[in-house]
């Protein structure tokens, strides 16, 4: 199969990707929030200044949003994520009367990817994060080197949306090469795919992708 094969060669030129730093979930969740519209620099450093000033995630449920948003300034779209953070602690300290959220590991996938989604501000790719980086589960996160990457090779059809995807390339993928098959299509897409001039001459997914072949 494609997929297969895609994974196998992007292995090859990429090796086993590194395991991130595994947060626990509540933190990946933030975390998450936090990178959405940003760089990984400027997302880094404002969880990093969120749990230094409040110190544990029930602090930063009772701040204020405006105290939040001066917390994380730096990150960008601060007077947006402020309140959105505020509003997914607290519902979560309501619904579950703390902030643990191990209890997922335990859910089907979809119920966890359901549960996730219906807080504010979270989508596909935010659950899906949470689900694989923290928990380990197999949910595929789409981002944009993702989606662009898999429409690229024919793994995603015309007309499949960003959201869409996640349970295509889930459905293609074994649950075994899901963390590395994304993490290298990552890297893949930042170094050669990228959305303006790719580099297809030479590239290593040549002989398997369909943008190359010039099928789309």
């Amino acid at each position: 199969m494609k997929v297969e094969e895609a994974i196998r060669l992007l292995k090859k030129e990429y090796g086993q990707p590194a395991p991130r730093r595994r947060l626990d979930p509540m933190s990946e969740l933030i975390a998450t929030i936090l990178s959405q519209n940003t760089s990984d620099l400027n997302s880094g450093r404002a969880f990093d200044s969120l749990v230094s000033t409040f110190g544990s995630w029930d602090r930063v449920a009772d701040a204020t949003a405006e105290e939040i948003a001066a917390a994380i300034v730096h990150g960008g779209l601060s007077q947006v994520k402020a309140p959105r953070i505020k509003a997914i602690l607290e519902i979560i300290r309501r619904e579950r009367g703390s902030l643990d959220l191990d209890f997922l590991k335990d859910l089907p996938l979809d119920d966890a990817r359901r549960w996730l989604a219906s807080l504010p501000g979270v989508g596909p790719k935010t659950a899906a994060c949470v689900l694989l980086f923290s928990l380990g589960r197999p949910a595929f996160p789409v981002d944009t080197h993702v989606y662009r990457v898999s429409k690229r090779l024919g793994l995603i059809q015309n007309g499949v949306s960003a959201a869409g995807a996640h349970r295509v390339l889930e459905q293609l993928v074994p649950e075994r090469d899901v963390y590395q098959f994304h993490m290298n299509l990552v890297n893949h897409g930042r170094r050669v795919c990228r959305a303006q001039r790719p580099r297809c001459r030479g590239c290593i997914l040549m002989e398997v992708c369909d943008y190359a072949q010039g099928k789309v």
